[in-house]
């Protein structure tokens, strides 16, 4: 799959970093809607800044919007395909979906 992305410029990336950290810091505190907000953001701002749709798609996931989460992971990998962290992030949601959605076996 190619991937393909808007080029930020040099402010709009120093500002998707600034609203990174700003979420992480309100994530830690619980705080998961504004989390996603700022990493909302961050994308905007920066469509190929593969750490901010990671930290994106685990705001989605504990909101329980896995269709976001899972859609947010698969974006970060495109644009990060060798990234460790990204990669078991993802493993970590596909297992734990896949073992919700699967029917009980009679």
């Amino acid at each position: 799959m190619a991937v393909s992305a808007t080029i930020a410029s040099a402010a709009d990336r120093k500002e998707a970093r600034s609203q990174v950290e700003f979420g992480i810091k309100v994530a830690e505190q619980g705080l998961w809607k504004e989390a996603i907000y700022r990493w909302e953001r961050a994308v905007e701002l920066d469509p190929t800044y593969a750490a901010a749709f990671n930290n994106l798609a685990v705001a989605y996931e504990t909101a329980g919007l896995f269709d976001k989460a899972k859609k947010a992971y698969e974006r970060a990998l495109e644009l990060d395909p060798k990234n460790v962290y990204i990669k078991q992030n993802f493993d970590l949601f596909k297992e734990i979906n896949d073992r919700a959605n699967r029917q009980p076996s009679r």
